[in-house]
């Protein structure tokens, strides 16, 4: 038997006025002259942006949600050149302790998944200190909620730059650099247009990364049969304290298959479960849906008419 669970990312289209991504623009900050003052009304956003976190996760508990993706835009400006050395952590360790005391008390798997304009394998070096300073806010995030980092921030490879093979070797110099504090938290996922899943997955085995299998990304890349592979991605996770994970999405329409839908067709991903049955003790799978938790919910009405899925809660299930 395997697991399976079901998470969402970010928002709720139920929750009201609960949004974790509300924010400012630098020049909406440049105008306010009183510079304190800019810094406060960021704060404010800030804690607004985390409040409305705790509210999710309560809402997550209430519907047996376990598994669930923080915004990554919950502190505006944070990496902002003319905001460096701005200590946004200690203003917030409030509400960052509300979030941690409501974890400890309901356990539930939480991580982040970067802006595309973090990029482990640039060969511009501001690119590269810009993307260490915004892992190193995800880490800080996730010790001030009493998360252990370990494995809770997904990336791309990153750009091809017009040599694939180049770009990988690249990706290979730069980790060298990175700090241990920072690689800890890495997982690898295989994108939608340049590196493949057996293109993360060469990097995750040569550097001890868990890979991160998307499987729409992986149909849009026409690839080998996925399940070729299975086996070696769920080993990529054999030293991580956390379950394999996997993200799901489904094509807006044939003409624009990349395009992620607003549900998930159950079809589709009854054909990935029955590839997997049996082969892993646990999957956590990450709805990556336009109506996020709803995607999640209609997904599981659909999935209850299926045999061979004993349901554990509400959102999770074993596949027998």
């Amino acid at each position: 038997m395997t697991l399976i669970r079901l998470g969402y990312v970010a928002m709720s289209m139920n929750l009201q006025n609960a949004s974790p991504s509300q924010t400012m623009t630098y020049k909406q900050f440049s105008s306010l002259k009183d510079r304190e003052a800019a810094i406060a009304k960021l704060e404010r956003i800030a804690r607004s942006n985390l409040e409305n976190c705790l509210r999710l996760l309560k809402h997550n508990v209430l519907h047996e949600i376990h598994f669930f993706r923080f915004s990554s835009k919950l502190i505006p400006l944070a990496n902002h050149p003319d905001l460096k050395g701005w200590d946004f952590i200690s203003p917030l360790k409030p509400e960052l302790n509300k979030i941690k005391e409501y974890l400890e008390e309901h356990p539930m798997r939480v991580g982040f998944h970067p802006d595309h304009f973090v990029l482990l394998n640039t060969s511009d070096t501001d690119v590269l200190k810009n993307t260490f300073q915004t892992l190193k806010m995800h880490r800080d995030l996730l010790r001030g909620m009493g998360v252990d980092p370990v494995h809770r921030c997904v990336l791309h490879v990153g750009g091809a730059y017009d040599d694939k093979e180049k770009a990988l070797e690249q990706f290979i110099h730069n980790w060298g650099l990175t700090p241990a504090s920072l690689q800890e938290m890495i997982i690898l996922e295989n994108d939608d247009t340049v590196f493949s899943a057996a293109d993360a997955l060469y990097l995750c085995e040569k550097l001890g990364v868990p890979q991160v299998f998307d499987y729409h990304h992986h149909l849009a890349h026409h690839e080998r049969d996925w399940q070729e592979d299975w086996e070696r991605i769920v080993s990529s996770w054999s030293q991580s304290p956390l379950p394999v994970k996997m993200h799901i999405s489904s094509p807006r329409s044939q003409k624009e298959y990349k395009a992620h839908a607003d549900f998930i067709e159950p079809e589709m991903f009854m054909e990935f479960l029955q590839g997997i049955k049996g082969t892993v003790d646990q999957v956590d799978c990450m709805i990556e849906a336009k109506k996020k938790d709803d995607a999640l919910f209609r997904l599981v009405e659909e999935l209850k008419g299926e045999k061979g899925l004993d349901w554990v809660d509400e959102t999770s299930f074993e596949i027998t």
